[in-house]
């Protein structure tokens, strides 16, 4: 008998794991993924998530609940019969929702946890100057990204990698760990394995405090923290008390001959921050009110402010 499926996830991240379950022949009886939002320009266009996009190109049928406790939301998850849930970058479960088929809801982390419990382990994971991350599967339970580990897959971290550009490789190594473990789940050639709590480390949610870019460090962590928040959110500083994201550069460790923050250019080809042991070159940047730019090109328009310059 074919296992019925329903499938919970919201984002681009999620929409590969989906693909590979439809592609293989599982039958996905439904979807669960956010509300449609207002966005676009001007706040006017209503966008649709991309799991949403991809189920309806497939026609899976759709459901988006404001409220995951809602008794319409239970009573139509439960008239799809669905004999295991998959959660892939979605919300925290109720155990009314996880706990409802019999061969449980699984979900997909993009860390080898214990490692980076919490809501941005990719980000986190550079941040921190790791040279390995990977994915895991396991079963939900009551606490957050606790549960028993079913099946985790590695890869490196290479030393000039953004977070964007890891999630793009995550994403493909996430859908094949997603496969395995619903074709190990079907065949009952499952030993989840509980996670050894006493090593576990958190990946918060990224805000304006752990975003922002401190330059009294030395000079990997503040590059890590760069690649680590490119391209969203971007890591920022105060410049004349405006907010300017930087998001890519090259680590220049030599001893620094001006205070941490300190802006140093010619103003025509590069652009320099003192670090606590050197100094970042920064290649790629965002001021108020300008799409981001390739420094070349902002400097060639830049009318640089009299004084000394030192981001805070």
């Amino acid at each position: 008998m074919a296992l019925r499926i329903i499938f919970m996830g919201t984002p681009e991240f999620a929409v590969p794991c989906l693909d590979i379950l439809v592609k293989n022949g599982y039958d996905v009886a439904a979807v669960v993924t956010a509300t449609d939002k207002w966005g676009g320009r001007g706040g006017k266009q209503l966008l649709q998530s991309a799991v949403k996009t991809y189920a309806v190109a497939q026609g899976i049928p759709v459901l988006q609940p404001d409220k995951l406790r809602d008794p319409q939301f239970l009573d139509a998850l439960r008239s799809y019969r669905a004999d295991l849930q998959i959660v892939v970058a979605f919300r925290m479960l109720p155990e009314a929702v996880w706990a409802m088929p019999p061969l449980g809801t699984f979900n997909l982390h993009g860390s080898l946890l214990p490692k980076y419990r919490g809501a941005a382990p990719i980000n986190w994971a550079i941040m921190r100057g790791d040279a390995l991350t990977g994915v895991s599967t396991f079963f939900l339970q009551h606490e957050i990204d606790t549960g028993d580990l079913l099946f985790q897959a590695s890869l490196p971290i290479y030393p000039d990698e953004s977070a964007g550009e890891l999630h793009d490789r995550m994403m493909v190594l996430g859908a094949q760990t997603v496969l395995q473990t619903v074709r190990a789940i079907e065949t009952s050639q499952i030993t989840p394995l509980p996670q050894d709590h006493t090593q576990a480390t958190t990946a918060p949610k990224l805000n304006p405090d752990n975003t922002h870019l401190t330059f009294d460090r030395p000079t990997a962590d503040v590059y890590n923290q760069m690649r680590g928040l490119d391209p969203h959110p971007g890591a920022w500083a105060w410049l004349h008390a405006e907010k300017w994201k930087l998001y890519k550069g090259k680590p220049m460790v030599t001893p620094p001959l001006h205070p941490a923050g300190t802006i140093v250019t010619d103003s025509r080809t590069h652009f320099d921050v003192a670090t606590a042991d050197g100094y970042v070159r920064i290649t790629e940047l965002q001021i108020p009110g300008k799409r981001r730019m390739a420094v070349a090109d902002f400097l060639n328009g830049w009318h640089r402010p009299e004084g000394e310059l030192v981001f805070e």
